[in-house]
């Protein structure tokens, strides 16, 4: 909603500003000059990225608008359910999971958190490293090494769709400029005609490199940002998980495990000391 907000206040204070200014908005309608900087970030874009990096782009794009999964009553299932893991691990032995981690869609634990069930990559990091906790004899600091690795390679994949549209946004204003020149090219050309056509060709050059700028400053550079964020989120996420399942390989009671995990979150979407409890005592 706030994208929308967003674009809307961008556009309404361009536009405004101008037309306040006595610019005519018709001035402004120059599809080829559209057609060019699009085309060529379009191009830009599919030349620069390979079609896995392409698609997740396109994956991601509806988060934008729909907000993060990864928000407080998210947490809150995930804390309960790693909570839920270790009390059983802790009542009846760590072997006593190993149904549960390996075969988390049948698991009675698991299936009672959807919301952590959805995130697919996520549910695979919990049920990996704690199959690994139940059936091998790592040191914490051992597991904890490869979690950072894989975590490290986690952001990485997540980072790639917001690098991919940072990358459109800091070339726009070159194609803008692109399309100045080529407009620039028309007008040399109409040296000899009236002074009002000479005009209308340097006031769509002009056109091309305000709508460059304005388009990456403006809406992809922002869309950018938005991307890295809601990456960001989610490997709170796993962050949270690791921190957890270190806490209880030293012995502490899941009470605490859990606790360690919502410390690790950001203050936005932490729940608080007594609310994560009522919520673990209500499941």
């Amino acid at each position: 909603m706030l994208v929308i907000i967003g674009a809307l206040v961008v556009i309404g204070s361009v536009l405004g500003g101008y037309v306040l200014s006595h610019g005519e908005l018709a001035a402004l309608w120059q599809p080829f000059e559209v057609l060019i900087i699009g085309g060529a970030a379009l191009g830009a874009f599919l030349i620069s990225n390979p079609i896995r990096t392409i698609k997740s782009v396109g994956k991601a794009f509806p988060r934008i608008f729909v907000g993060s999964q990864f928000d407080r009553l998210f947490f809150l299932d995930l804390l309960n359910l790693l909570y839920d893991l270790f009390d059983k691990a802790r009542r009846g032995g760590v072997m006593s999971i190993e149904g549960d981690v390996d075969d988390p869609e049948g698991s009675e634990i698991f299936s009672r958190y959807p919301s952590v069930m959805r995130q697919k990559q996520l549910l695979d990091y919990v049920a990996d490293y704690l199959r690994i906790v139940a059936t091998g004899n790592m040191a914490p600091h051992e597991i904890e090494g490869l979690m950072d690795m894989e975590i490290e390679t986690r952001l990485s994949e997540l980072e790639k769709p917001a690098d991919a549209v940072n990358r459109v946004a800091d070339a726009l204003p070159g194609f803008g400029i692109v399309a100045a020149v080529l407009g620039i090219v028309i007008t040399m050309k109409s040296l000899g005609g009236p002074p009002a056509e000479l005009g209308m060709h340097v006031a769509a050059a002009l056109v091309g490199t305000f709508l460059g700028i304005l388009a990456s400053y403006g809406f992809i550079g922002p869309l950018g940002y938005t991307l890295n964020q809601l990456a960001q989120q989610e490997i709170k996420a796993y962050e949270c998980v690791k921190v957890s399942i270190l806490a209880t390989m030293t012995g502490l009671a899941p009470q605490l495990a859990i606790e360690f995990g919502r410390k690790a979150l950001n203050s936005d979407v932490r729940p608080s000391f007594q609310e994560l409890n009522d919520y673990v005592r209500s499941r």
